[in-house]
This record gives structure tokens, C-alpha cells and sequence, in this order.
């Protein structure tokens, strides 16, 4: 009888030891996850007043509401940490240089070739077009794609569709377009698109781009319509704009993955909530301005053109080359997953 007394004993001991032991974890895990760096720092593009920088302002808003203060977001914006050089902002936020970002599908194309799905020349003609890829099976592809090179995808913004701008003249068809030196970004796709259409694309800086404008070494641009009106393109002679919507730039809010793995779970779930809900606001915002700024664009004089949808298809047949060149790179089952939920949406 003494015996199995002093087992019972025996065992309620071990099984308190147990779970002190186990208290005792949780509340050094819990205490670990607790220890936030003073700031967390995320890059962006642009600046407020773009859509671009007022999204990265209401995550860290967001972010800071909902810890009570304790997490910190300081929003770094122009690609500061990486000296302006955008190409370079997913590499940082990869190697944890950048602990967070908001960052655009082209400018992290270099690193993630499936990115380059939305700057397929006319793909996605309206809005539900590009919701139906980022909020359908074709998002979900594209970041398993951003995880799978070292960074994790939360949430998407917008940083609207790409119009065009010149200073030579009304643009309605591809021909309209041949010989015109056309500024565009650092990716060949880019290069490619404008060359199918007859242009001459010169890649530059948008630092380099305005002044090239002013004296008309370059024709014309492509940017959205927040950036058009903002940065008064129009004072570099920019006084015919097509609305011809030919790519859309999505934006994508992630994080460095070792930051992301200090956070506890429940501060994950959190910082991705706070992300989409600034994402969703963004996108409704930018939406909603189309016709404030398209309305301000031509109080300054320049000659706004809506492309009608045969106009827009005869851009579409001009540059099929495209698609044959760049689906490979893309991935096969992305582009036709993409255009699968373009037709159905």
C-alpha cells in the first residue's frame, strides 16, 4: 500500500514538473515574440500624396492602432533604403535589409519572373479583370512565386492602370505610334511591348524622364493617371493622353521572412490583416479618383482619348509577339489560368 502511495506521488509530481516546465516555455516563447524591434522599417515608391505612399501610411497606422503602440512601422518612401535604385528593393527585403515593403509587380519582376503576368500588353482590360487574377487561383500562384524566393506575400494594392501621354499627338492606333521615343521602365517586356507597336523605348530613370520630356529627346511616357496628375507631367509637354489601359501594376505588401518569423501568430495575423485592409482601401481610393483626375488632367489643357474596345483590339493583335516571347518566362499555367479567369469573370 506504501508502495503505490509513494508512486502516485511519484507520478502527480512529474506531471506538475511537467507542465511548470511547460508553463514556463510558452511564457519565454511568448516573451520572445514580445521583444519588437523600436522600428520596423517599410519601403515604398512613392511618397504620399501618390496611392502608393498614403497605402504604406494607413498600414503603419494600422499596424500601430491595433499592438497598442508596441509595433512600429516607419515608412521609408522614393526606394530611400536602396539609394532610389528600385530594382534593388526586393533583394534588400530578402536579405533583410528592408523589413517590410510595398512594392510593384514590375519593379520586382527581375527577381520574380512570374510577376511579369501583369505587364502583358492588354490583358486585363477593366477592373474585375485584375481582380479576378489577384483575388482568384492566378494571385495565389503568383505568390507562391514571392515565397518561393525568400520573401512572404501578404496583400495586394494597386497602383492603377498605365496610360499613355505624348507630345506629338491624339494616339488611336498602333500606327499612330511609329518612330515615337516612348520613356519606359527597366524591363524588357516593356521594351518589347513598344517595339512590337513601331515606337523607339528607351529605358531611363524617372529622375532622368522628366527632363528628357522638357527638351524632347523623348516623346512621351506611360504612368497612371495619380502619377500623371501629381507630378504635373503635363509641364513637360505632355498634352495628349491615351487611355488605352494597356497593363496594370498591382502592388504587393510583404514582409522579410526571418522578421516575419519573430512575429507571434496571433501578431502575424494582425500586421496581414491591417495589410489587406490598407490594401482594400487603397484600391477603392484610387478607383474612385479616375474621374477627379482625369477631370484636373484636362483642366490643364491636354487632350485626354478613351481607345474604344475595337480600338484596344487592334492593339492586342499588334503586339501577340509578346505573349508568344514571354509566356515561357511567365509560366504557361499562370498565363492561361490568368486568361481563363479574365474570360469567366
Amino acid at each position: 500500500m506504501n508502495n503505490f502511495n509513494n508512486e502516485e506521488d511519484t507520478m502527480k509530481k512529474t506531471t506538475l514538473l511537467a507542465l511548470i516546465s511547460a508553463a514556463l516555455m510558452a511564457l519565454t516563447s511568448a516573451q520572445a515574440f514580445a521583444q519588437y524591434k523600436d522600428e520596423y522599417t517599410v519601403s515604398t515608391v512613392l511618397p504620399t500624396p501618390f496611392p502608393w505612399g498614403e497605402a504604406a501610411e494607413r498600414w503603419a497606422d494600422l499596424v500601430a492602432e491595433r499592438s497598442d503602440g508596441e509595433i512600429n512601422f516607419k515608412v521609408y518612401p522614393n526606394a530611400e533604403l536602396v539609394s532610389g535604385n528600385q530594382t534593388r528593393e526586393f533583394p534588400a527585403l530578402r536579405s533583410g535589409v528592408i523589413d517590410f515593403a510595398i512594392g510593384s509587380t514590375i519593379n520586382w519582376s527581375p527577381q520574380v519572373p512570374e510577376l511579369n503576368l501583369f505587364s502583358l500588353p492588354f490583358l486585363m482590360p477593366d477592373y474585375e479583370a485584375i481582380d479576378a487574377l489577384t483575388q482568384g487561383e492566378a494571385g495565389e500562384m503568383v505568390f507562391e512565386a514571392v515565397r518561393g524566393k525568400g520573401v512572404v506575400p501578404l496583400a495586394w494594392g494597386e497602383n492603377g492602370f498605365r496610360e499613355l501621354s505624348n507630345s506629338k499627338g491624339v494616339i488611336t492606333e498602333p500606327s499612330d505610334l511609329e518612330g515615337m521615343k516612348i520613356r519606359v521602365v527597366g524591363s524588357p517586356l516593356f521594351e518589347d511591348t513598344f517595339n512590337a507597336l513601331g515606337a523607339n523605348p528607351t529605358q531611363m530613370s524617372w529622375a532622368d524622364a522628366k527632363p528628357a520630356l522638357s527638351t524632347g529627346a523623348v516623346d512621351g511616357q506611360e504612368n497612371p493617371l495619380s502619377v500623371f496628375d501629381i507630378a504635373n507631367i503635363h509641364e513637360v509637354g505632355q498634352t495628349y493622353l491615351t487611355r488605352w489601359h494597356y497593363m496594370a501594376d498591382p502592388l504587393i505588401f510583404a514582409a522579410n521572412r526571418n522578421i516575419w518569423a519573430s512575429f507571434s501568430p496571433e501578431d502575424q495575423a494582425m500586421i496581414e490583416q491591417a495589410a489587406i485592409d490598407a490594401g482594400l482601401w487603397e484600391i477603392e481610393g484610387s478607383r474612385s479618383a479616375v474621374p477627379s483626375l482625369r477631370e484636373s488632367i484636362e483642366g490643364h489643357g491636354v487632350t485626354v482619348t478613351e481607345l474604344t474596345d475595337a480600338q484596344r483590339t487592334a492593339f492586342r493583335e499588334a503586339t501577340a509577339s509578346v505573349y508568344e516571347e514571354w509566356t515561357p518566362v511567365i509560366g504557361e499555367d499562370l498565363v492561361n489560368t490568368a486568361r481563363e479567369a479574365i474570360a469567366d469573370r
